[in-house]
């Protein structure tokens, strides 16, 4: 027996007060919010956007000495390299920029690491800043309030001021007494901390102007916006400089809705637009029309202003500059290098190449964080290349060979994008391109060859220039037959089969025959039928001239024939069909002359015969020559 005996009732009651204890400090965690689990401080968590350069300032008003504040930033879109720092509200934000500035200058002209000078003059200027602290390119911070009142809080591109062109929509999580703010990953709590300082960052203005024409052949163009933040207001303005333009203004969302219209009746010769979005507005355009009376359009040139939080554009007298407003169409700088010739096919009328082509472009959607892969450009080639058609899809400028006959064999495509959005495509192919051959000259003929490269986009899309320095043809290209030299690149507007504009490409290049093989086998052929038809002019013994002249004759049509299948059948002359020709009448009428006087020797007129013999001896090389003359100033 135990020392000390317990009845069931003692236990049962000790069981009780143990659980009724347990309860009694389990229920105020229990009900608890799990935001107060982590902490009892607060959270706010922001968003927004900086363009390249930009600098947006945060007030942080009524905080207390010994609050910690902490603030995490991460960019969320483009290449953006987030740097967050707090300022005393007594700074001047303006000030401090531009003594940070001047001390960078100052600092870069005597030599010094702008880098290294960039981190001692944030430590000297403000209170706590920091760049790539979060993880990645995340900027993360910490600081204890020092004193009751007012700080400012300032988030811009990580070398802003070095130059650097970072940009694209950032995550701003700010906390009070909030640690778990340094992780990125705290929940709003409802509590506001910070609020836009709007007269340090007054919402952006921008004006821009464009002119142009509305023809019968493009009696319509637009604009692509910018994106837009809710509450600014876009105006635009336009008004004629030519012709009997009535310019019709419609302003049109995302999915091509009209928003707003201006002059819709065509009455006037300007219109002008106000609106103010209510919400972020992203993928909007401005349509510019001419007004239609029937199968009447009117045309002419025309003088456009458009521009954000910038009312003076409706007197069309505001001036450009400040914020994007417009989305300019993308650049796309491309070269064509000609390596190899490997067939010129004139009876068919095409030639088959190798080339290689390269695209190079900017587009701001192509842009990417470079933490998110650990790397500042991304390669795409072989099995890959098709990942690279699904992220670039609409940010690439597709394109197609306009004189291209059938199937393209690309050997190689690569594309390779930079974190900024720069991005470059090559492609090395092999296929076959229609040619306009001109033969009216041939064998002295000069042939125009031509790549055309034509976009898929409208020109309000993308267009394209030269890339310079790299379209060139290779001095091993293979081509024997004519003399390839120098080329020519050209840029030009057309119309596609869809009836939009789009831009094209043109590589070119001009090539002469060589000539020595047609010197050789055709025309060194042609002068020894012809003297030989011109020796049988002193035999006196007519019946064996109408024999040689008769084989001459055959040997002429036999050549004639071998001729004929080099180049195609064609609806005009050559200037050696003209020559062909001239000798097929000759010979004929040299055969026929030949049996006239053996006729006349045969009954007995061989002296006047031999008379008329006499005069076309030398009246044969002569009738040659005219004719020869004539046939030369018609082809050239």
């Amino acid at each position: 027996m135990s020392a000390f005996p317990v009845s069931a009732a003692s236990i049962r009651r000790i069981a009780l007060v143990f659980c009724t204890s347990l309860l009694l400090v389990l229920a105020p965690l229990t009900s608890m919010h799990p935001a107060d689990a982590q902490t009892q401080g607060q959270v706010e968590i922001l968003t927004g956007r900086i363009d390249a350069g930009e600098l947006i300032i945060y007030r942080l008003p009524g905080l207390q000495q010994g609050q910690r504040l902490f603030v995490h930033a991460a960019g969320t879109s483009g290449d953006l390299d987030p740097l967050v720092g707090v300022l005393d509200a007594s700074a001047d934000p303006e000030a401090v920029e531009a003594a940070f500035e001047d001390a960078l200058a100052m600092a870069v002209e005597q030599g010094s690491d702008p880098l290294a000078t960039s981190e001692e003059l944030r430590d000297r200027y403000l209170l706590a800043w920091d760049d790539d602290g979060g993880g990645g390119l995340d900027a993360a911070l910490e600081l204890q309030i020092p004193t009751d009142g007012e700080y400012r809080l300032f988030i811009a591109g990580a070398l802003s001021a070095l130059g650097g062109a970072s940009f694209g929509h950032y995550t701003l999580t700010i906390g009070l007494d909030a640690p778990q703010v340094l992780e990125g990953n705290a929940e709003p709590t409802g509590h506001p901390i910070a609020s836009l300082d709007r007269e340090a960052t007054p919402p952006g203005v921008g004006v821009y102007e464009v002119t142009g024409s509305l023809t019968p052949d493009r009696p319509s163009t637009f604009l692509i916006l910018q994106d837009f933040d809710p509450g600014d207001t876009f105006y635009a303005y336009i008004e004629a400089t030519s012709g009997d333009l009535a310019p019709i203004l419609v302003l049109q969302n995302f999915a091509r809705k009209p928003i707003r219209s201006a002059n819709p009746n065509g009455t006037q010769p300007t219109a002008s637009i106000e609106y103010t979005f209510p919400r972020e507005a992203t993928n909007y355009r401005l349509v510019i029309d001419g007004w239609r009376d029937g199968e009447r359009t009117s045309t002419g040139d025309y003088r456009l202003l458009v521009g954000v939080n910038t009312p003076k554009v409706l007197d069309g007298q505001a001036q450009t500059g400040g914020r994007p407003v417009v989305r300019e169409p993308i650049d796309v700088q491309l070269g064509i290098k000609l390596q190899q010739i490997v067939e010129v096919d004139q009876a068919n009328e095409f030639f088959t190449a190798v080339g290689s082509l390269q695209m190079e472009w900017n587009h701001p959607g192509l842009a990417f964080n470079p933490s998110d892969c650990q790397c500042s450009v991304k390669t795409f080639t072989g099995n890959s290349f098709d990942e690279f058609i699904r992220q670039a899809e609409g940010k690439w400028p597709e394109f197609t060979f306009e004189n291209q006959q059938g199937n393209r064999w690309s050997q190689n495509q690569v594309a390779v994008i930079w974190s900024d959005g720069h991005a470059l495509y090559f492609e090395r192919f092999t296929t076959s391109f229609q040619v306009d051959f001109d033969f009216r000259q041939f064998p002295f003929d000069t042939q125009q060859f031509a790549i055309r490269v034509d976009g898929l986009f409208p020109v309000e899309y993308q267009v394209f220039s030269d890339l310079e320095g790299f379209s060139e043809i290779s001095t091993e290209h293979g081509e024997d037959e004519y003399i390839i030299t120098g080329f020519n690149t050209e840029t030009t507007s057309v119309t596609s089969s869809t009836g939009s504009v789009t831009s094209r490409f043109t590589f070119s290049f001009t090539a002469p025959r060589h000539i020595n093989y047609y010197i050789f086998q055709v025309f060194v052929p042609i002068l020894l039928i012809i003297i030989v038809s011109w020796i049988t002019f002193f035999l006196k013994d007519y019946g064996r001239r109408i024999e040689v002249a008769s084989a001459n004759l055959l040997l002429f049509i036999a050549f004639s024939w071998s001729l004929s299948d080099n180049y195609p059948r064609l609806g005009y002359l050559t200037f050696l069909d003209a020559v062909m020709a001239i000798m097929f009448v000759v010979n004929a009428f040299v055969v026929a002359y030949n049996v006239w006087l053996r006729r006349l020797e045969i009954n007995g007129q061989g002296e006047r015969a031999d008379r008329i013999d006499t005069v076309l001896d030398w009246a044969y090389p002569i009738v040659y020559f005219l004719l020869f003359a004539v046939v030369v100033s018609i082809f050239f």
